[in-house]
């Protein structure tokens, strides 16, 4: 039982469903009916009535393109039938037989009704059904009455049963969709209440942290003072500036955690991250860039000064930025990088090509090197965080300079 639900579940191809149609109603029209005992003889099949089915055919094929005109056709087709007797009227002198040739245009009646829109049902019920009854009684003067009646209500119950059949896939449709946007609204609701969760308690995590810096400088000032007066008084309130920073530090991580999205928890990012590269690593660097084909000198002039955590990190990604982008867009060219401390409490970074040389094609290497990925836009974005300042461009006799200017805090600056 669980394969046929399978197989009653699958939906059938439109295409598959309109070709079998087709078949059906063409060999329908194809069959030899019987000669019926009273009234005309029917004529035998020929070459016209193999091109009036086949055209039915046709445009049951394509009815779902083109559903009026196909309707009009066949209900044309099986009209010339009768009227060159290939084919019975439904009511004669053998009584009421309606054939195949009839129910194909009942059901192009049906598939239009389902199909078609509400204007277009419209004139199938007031105009094309009508004429249909009437072109039937005008082919048949023993019967008019009783054929006309007959195609009437033939057509009419296609087209009902084809609104109804309509409407309830308009139901079934419309149903859909409002479960689907009632989930969306349901999600989207339950991310919203998150987000405002999420953003209380780093409200009051942010508080946790601030008093703890706090306090963490009040008691920094007060060891100071009593350093030389009582070594052991400043010895416990360093021990509390550490207890304190640690406690600073976790409900970091806390917050962290805690404003960490949705993306980032299905990527795998965990809480325990490497640590930041820093000016230190610049070197390993430059190696790594090196060994991928980019020449290299490397200087370092001045007395190097201690840096924040987060200028140093600056540092290091608009190196290695503007050494991926010379390696990506110069290929096997020379650079040069200098790192020079000035005694203004700065630190110039300058990166510079000689631009592609002939026969310079870009390594393969060149995307183990994994930059910052942001191009000038990340590196001004970075420097403008930390107050320096960045200048880009072409040189005068070929490649591309990177010129970044980071200050040094005057409380850090080099002795």
């Amino acid at each position: 039982m669980t394969y046929l639900d399978s197989i009653a579940r699958r939906r059938v191809p439109r295409g598959v469903v309109d070709m079998v149609l087709a078949l059906l109603v063409t060999a329908g029209m194809l069959a030899v009916p019987q000669q019926p005992p009273a009234g005309p003889a029917l004529r035998d099949p020929d070459t016209w009535r193999l091109l009036l089915a086949l055209g039915s055919g046709l445009a049951l094929a394509v009815h779902r393109k083109w559903p009026l005109p196909a309707l009009l056709t066949i209900a044309g087709a099986v009209a010339v039938l009768q009227a060159c007797d290939y084919i019975p009227a439904p009511v004669g002198h053998a009584g009421t037989s309606i054939g195949v040739p009839w129910l194909g245009v009942a059901v192009a009646v049906w598939v239009t009704a389902v199909r078609s829109s509400r204007h277009v049902a419209t004139v199938v019920i007031t105009a094309v059904v009508p004429a249909l009854a009437v072109a039937e009684a005008l082919l048949e003067p023993g019967f008019r009455l009783a054929n006309a009646v007959t195609v009437m209500i033939l057509l009419v119950a296609a087209w009902a049963l084809g609104r109804l059949s309509g409407a309830r896939k308009a139901l079934a449709r419309d149903a859909v969709e409002k479960a689907a946007a009632l989930e969306r609204e349901q999600h989207a609701n339950a991310r919203a209440a998150v987000a405002q969760e999420r953003a209380r308690i780093a409200r009051e995590l942010h508080d946790v942290v601030a008093h703890h810096v706090s306090l963490m400088v009040v008691q920094t000032i007060a060891a100071d003072r009593v350093q030389d007066r009582d070594a052991a008084k400043a010895h416990e309130l360093h021990h509390l500036v550490e207890a304190t920073g640690r406690a600073a530090v976790g409900e970091l991580r806390r917050l962290l955690r805690v404003l960490r999205t949705d993306d980032e928890e299905e990527d795998g990012a965990s809480s325990r991250q490497p640590p930041q590269p820093t000016l230190g690593e610049i070197p390993q660097l430059v190696e790594s860039v090196r060994a991928a084909g980019l020449d290299i000198d490397f200087t370092c002039e001045g007395a190097p000064a201690r840096l924040p955590a987060g200028s140093e990190l600056v540092v290091y990604r608009v190196v290695q930025e503007a050494l991926t982008n010379a390696l990506k867009h110069a290929g096997r060219t020379r650079a040069r990088l200098s790192l020079v401390w000035e005694r203004e409490q700065c630190l110039t970074v300058r990166v510079c090509d000689e631009g592609r040389q002939p026969g310079g094609l870009v390594p393969k290497g060149a995307a183990v090197l994994n930059g910052a990925g942001h191009g000038l836009v990340g590196m001004r974005e970075r420097i403008a965080a930390v107050g320096g300042s960045l200048y880009t461009g072409q040189r005068p006799g070929g490649g591309f300079c990177v010129h970044a200017v980071v200050p040094v805090p005057a409380e850090t600056g080099g002795t």
